[in-house]
């Protein structure tokens, strides 16, 4: 699948208008986490467990903060899910 696109839609229809720059940052930092982390079967670094909770807290801290950056807001939001 597409996930740059998936990831797209996924932070527009959440209110970021910059949810392209946003998408491939998402997807980049997926895709290194599954190259260079572990490789055990209880890591998950796909879509589903990555991409849409990301894109949903981040929409959440969006509309809480909605004048607020929204490269912070993905930031923070993965930096509080994944750590």
């Amino acid at each position: 699948p597409d996930f740059n696109l998936i990831a797209e839609i996924m932070m527009f229809a959440e209110g970021f208008s910059s949810a392209k720059v946003l998408a491939k940052k998402m997807v980049a930092i997926m895709e290194l986490s599954q190259q260079q982390l572990s490789k055990q079967d209880h890591y998950d670094y796909t879509l589903r467990s990555f991409v849409i909770p990301i894109s949903r807290a981040a929409g959440a801290f969006k509309r809480i903060d909605p004048e607020g950056s929204e490269e912070a807001i993905l930031y923070r939001t993965m930096q509080d899910l994944i750590m």
